[in-house]
């Protein structure tokens, strides 16, 4: 068990990350360019790269560049990112059934 906690600890601080969840649930639905991603979620570009690097650095997305005119990069889940499936799967069951809509919009960019 003694083994267990520095790495339960450290995938709870990386999954708990504000906006890691959301951009995980994005990429669930398959490989995103950044434009859309940006224009998907309530994020500034430059917060959505950093988490992006942070997500690639853990070798959860993984970063596809396609040498096309112009340049076309894809991000999509690595077999690490798509082993959370199931977790963030459960998160959204959980939340719809106890977060109540007054709760959820309280949490809400302004």
């Amino acid at each position: 068990m003694d083994q267990l906690c520095p790495r339960f600890e450290k995938a709870m601080v990386l999954l708990s990350t504000r906006w890691v969840g959301l951009i995980l649930f994005e990429l669930l639905k398959g490989a995103k360019r950044f434009s859309e991603m940006e224009a998907d979620l309530p994020i500034s570009g430059r917060l959505l790269s950093d988490r992006l690097k942070l997500l690639e650095k853990e070798g959860i997305v993984e970063r596809n560049i396609y040498s096309e005119f112009p340049v076309r990069i894809e991000y999509t889940l690595s077999e690490k990112g798509k082993a959370l499936e199931p977790v963030i799967k459960d998160i959204q069951r959980w939340a719809e059934e106890y977060v109540s809509a007054d709760d959820a919009a309280d949490n809400e960019v302004k």
